[in-house]
């Protein structure tokens, strides 16, 4: 097999930043750091090669394993000057995963690796510490028994609790050495009584099985789970490598730290360094958010809590080695570092998660500071994560009940019932919008999470796992809250002042202030950052694709304009059919019983549909408007339950079965195939001629009140047959004429068609000639593909994606291959026969960035999608753009 073990530190280097394929993440950057000089503890990284032999030979490590693995320790033993097992100067380890890709504590860790109750007592001599010696001791068979021996957690924790509550002690640092060696006694105790064996003593034993429970993580729920909700592909990044580093203690005593820094400021992109350290603690302290951390940076007021005030000379020297990194990577950077009884060690550098805000401020500024070009700077923006700074925030003006403050740890803000459990999350979820309020959260919590709009943590700071998966996730949150009590058991929480809120009841969280309110607050819609209108403009110069927006309504057309929208690409006219004032003269027209009756329906009609199209007109301008005629079956306008029908009646001034026998004659097996689209054109012409004339009549009097010339496409939905278009067409033709005739005008129209069904893609050689643009309607185009209803895909769509069937949600990520296809096909016999034709998408993908990718290449011209997704989808065309020049 290839080499699977790879040295890291000062003068014995293997690796550097462009092995993560191998090394992972976390490996590559310790070895290119390593490159740069800096203060690493030495170690090595076991290649992801080891991961992919495992998980292919049956959990199995590989035959000779054992004997490299102990070379390799005793080389760490010469560059440490300590040794495996020794009770002179014992060599301590920790044990971490890393994989190409970053998935903050979705993976396991075991540190203090190397202890036994030999090692301890001999360490507790050595450094004069035995409180240190036994702290270390206690957290390891915590971690151990946790992660190796797979015993709850909070056995550990309730264990080690009760003794801080019969010794009525608060704070960690106030534990002695005597009740540390009762809880370690009590920890063996429970691992007997679980396991039926003993604690492990035998050192390799340990290091072995930690290195297979490290491996067995990258399968874990939660890191599946996590891949799955990041759309992290498990082929492309061969699992996680494993990292063997000697350890430093930051928990020596009050010369000793541990800390996490970002470059940057995660929160909003700031130009300082942001972080937290906690004073006589270990690494996972500050992470997992059982303590409250001390700031990095002192404040304005100083009053002495910040390592800048506390430990100068290691502050002053991890400022030189932030700026250092970051001018390295030129990118902001996630840094974790211990601090031994005075010295600085940097334990591993990542580029930083950070909240879209931020990363389009990071981005912006590292631009003006020459650091990235334009194309580099959109490249480290991903577009969906741009939805976050689409959504709304918290209206102050009404002066909200404000009941607890605590860590604006993500921005933006959410409303929903409280819950206290990931597992409420989830079940309430499908139901209610949830908060989900923890004492802090953990990997475990995963699911709970990704379900609710927003989190809040009693405890934790700004880098604790809640705060750096929120952000991750787009999700506001509100950590570290200011006397707060969280009763997760009885399922309520506890203001300072006393306020006491139980499951089910509404609160509010601003993830931008840390500010927590009760109730239903009025939110305020989002105001866009200079950066931000920086980088859309930067993205419009470069992409190819034009973006428009689905939209029918003066309020949606408005906003996407707002968005950066350039024009409409899909005007659902049946939309319009709804508004109160419309649906009964819609529902006179499908009741009508003769041509006559219904023509008379549609005369009221019509007014109103040219009222709504002089609308969008005048408020787009000289921007396309592409108007769809009416497409869904006629029965979905009509009423279903019995009192609906009788008032229907009344008004229609019919009888009620007149209305049922009308319902039983719409009725539709599958309606999705059934009567709709350019059908109804065919069955029903006069309804596509007065919608024409209003379109038209519409136009009219915009040009003639406002001198605008609007720029109309026309389309027409679910062509399966050339001679259908015609048919349609020949209508359209006949009523223009008659229009222009009246006013003495000529018309701007282009006349398009929406290719939604295969035969449409197949046939396009056909119907290409007769229009002047395509539109891919993909949402029906997906549907008619597969065969499988996007409504109804709920009991199974899961574990299709589960057991890779589908890589993705087919409606929300194009298929590629089937559907794909089809575009593909579409396009270029459309080419052939009309070298004019113009193409369009509309419909969910467009607003996808990987679907847009597809788009680009495949050589469409627009995509069009829902206003609020403009912004990404402009983004996104530009990375394409640059991705694939």
């Amino acid at each position: 097999m290839n080499k699977l073990i790879y040295h890291f530190g000062p003068g014995n280097n293997e690796g550097d930043a462009s092995m993560k394929d191998k090394l992972g993440g976390k490996g590559a950057n310790l070895a290119e750091m390593s490159n740069l000089g800096l203060p690493i503890p030495p170690g090595f990284t076991i290649a992801t090669d080891m991961c992919s032999y495992y998980y292919s030979h049956g959990n199995k490590l590989t035959a000779d394993f054992e004997a490299e693995l102990l070379q390799a320790i005793h080389k760490l033993e010469k560059e440490t000057g300590k040794v495996f097992g020794s009770k002179e100067n014992p060599l301590l380890v920790s044990v971490r995963s890393g994989a190409k890709i970053s998935m903050p504590g979705m993976m396991d860790t075991i540190l203090n690796l190397g202890m036994n109750d030999e090692v301890a007592e001999s360490l507790a001599k050595i450094t004069s510490n035995p409180r240190f010696a036994y702290d270390s001791y206690r957290r390891f068979i915590q971690m151990y028994g946790s992660v190796v021996l797979e015993i709850p957690a909070y056995i550990f924790e309730d264990t080690y609790d009760n003794h801080k509550i019969n010794h009525n002690i608060h704070n960690d640092s106030e534990v002695t050495t005597e009740i540390l060696k009762a809880v370690i006694q009590d920890y063996k105790k429970n691992i007997h009584r679980l396991t039926g064996k003993e604690f492990e003593s035998n050192l390799t034993e340990q290091l072995i099985k930690a290195i297979e429970a490290v491996l067995k993580s990258w399968m874990s729920p939660r890191a599946i789970h996590y891949r799955k909700i990041n759309n992290i592909n498990e082929q492309e990044i061969l699992g996680t490598a494993v990292n063997i580093q000697s350890m430093v203690f930051g928990n020596k005593g009050n010369n000793s730290a541990t800390g996490v820094v970002f470059t940057r400021s995660p929160a909003d992109g700031e130009r300082k360094i942001f972080g937290e350290f906690l004073i006589n603690a270990q690494g996972e302290d500050v992470v997992a958010g059982t303590r409250t951390p001390q700031p990095i940076l002192a404040k304005e007021e100083k009053d002495g809590t910040s390592m800048q005030e506390l430990m100068q000379k290691a502050y002053e020297e991890l400022l030189s080695i932030c700026a250092k990194l970051e001018s390295h990577y030129g990118d902001m950077q996630d840094i974790e570092f211990t601090i031994e009884e005075g010295k600085l060690y940097i334990l591993q550098t990542r580029k930083g998660k950070r909240s879209a805000a931020a990363a389009v401020k990071i981005a912006v500024d590292m631009v003006n500071e020459g650091i990235l070009t334009k194309e580099a700077a959109l490249l480290r923006i991903e577009p969906e994560s741009l939805n976050q700074l689409l959504h709304t925030g918290i209206d102050y003006s009404a002066k909200p009940e404000i009941i607890a403050q605590g860590l604006a740890a993500s921005p933006g803000a959410a409303t929903g019932i409280a819950v206290f459990s990931p597992y409420d999350a989830e079940e309430l979820a499908h139901h209610h919008k949830v908060i989900l309020v923890r004492n802090d959260t953990s990997p475990e919590d995963i699911k709970g999470m990704h379900v609710a709009k927003g989190i809040i943590t009693a405890r934790g700071g700004m880098t604790s796992h809640a705060a750096v998966v929120a952000r991750g996730m787009g999700r506001p949150c509100v950590c570290g809250v200011k006397g707060l009590t969280v009763n997760e058991k009885d399922k309520y929480f506890i203001t300072s002042s006393g306020q006491k809120v139980h499951q089910g009841e509404v609160i509010t969280l601003d993830g931008s202030t840390g500010k927590i309110m009760v109730g239903t607050v009025n939110l305020i819609e989002p105001q866009f950052s200079p950066e931000f209108e920086t980088i859309l403009k930067w993205a419009d110069s470069i992409k190819n694709l034009q973006v428009r927006a689905n939209a029918e309504t003066v309020i949606d057309a408005s906003m996407a304009i707002k968005f950066g929208a350039v024009g409409i690409g899909l005007c659902r006219t049946e939309h319009m059919f709804f508004d109160a004032e419309k649906i009964p003269l819609v529902r006179e027209m499908i009741i009508a019983q003769d041509y006559e009756h219904r023509m008379k329906a549609i005369a009221k009609l019509k007014p109103l549909q040219t009222a709504d199209f002089k609308e969008l007109f005048s408020i787009l301008g000289n921007m396309p408007l592409n108007i769809r005629l009416l497409d869904p079956p006629l029965h979905e306008f009509l009423p279903t339950i019995d009192q609906d029908k009788e008032n229907l009646a009344r008004i229609l001034e019919v009888s009620k079965s007149v209305i049922d026998h009308r319902l039983h004659v719409l009725h539709e097996i599958n309606p999705m195939l059934g009567h709709r689209g350019c059908r109804l054109g065919i069955t029903y012409p006069e309804i596509y001629s007065m919608q024409v004339e209003a379109i038209l009549e519409a136009m009219w009097q915009v040009y003639s009140e406002q001198g605008l010339r609007s720029n109309l496409e026309l389309m027409i939905p679910l062509i399966s047959n050339f001679k259908e278009l015609e048919i349609i067409k020949k209508l359209i033709s006949k009523t223009i004429n008659e229009i222009e005739k009246k006013y003495s005008h000529k018309f701007s129209i282009k006349i398009g068609t929406m290719i939604e069904l295969p035969r449409a893609a197949l046939t396009a050689d056909k119907i290409s000639p007769l229009v002047d643009y395509f539109s891919f309607g993909t949402n029906d185009l997906t549907q008619t593909t597969l065969g499988i209803s996007r409504d109804d895909t709920g009991s199974f769509l899961g574990d299709y994606i589960e057991q890779k069937i589908f890589n993705h949600d087919p409606f929300i990520t194009i298929d590629e291959e089937g559907v794909g296809f089809l575009v593909h096909t579409a396009i270029e016999k459309g080419k052939k026969t009309n070298n004019t034709l113009s193409f369009g998408v509309c419909g969910e993908h467009a607003g996808d960035p990987q679907s847009i990718d597809f788009f680009h290449k495949a050589g469409v011209d627009y995509i069009s999608c829902s206003p609020f997704r403009v912004p990404i989808a402009r983004v996104a065309a530009a990375r394409s753009k640059i991705i694939n020049q």
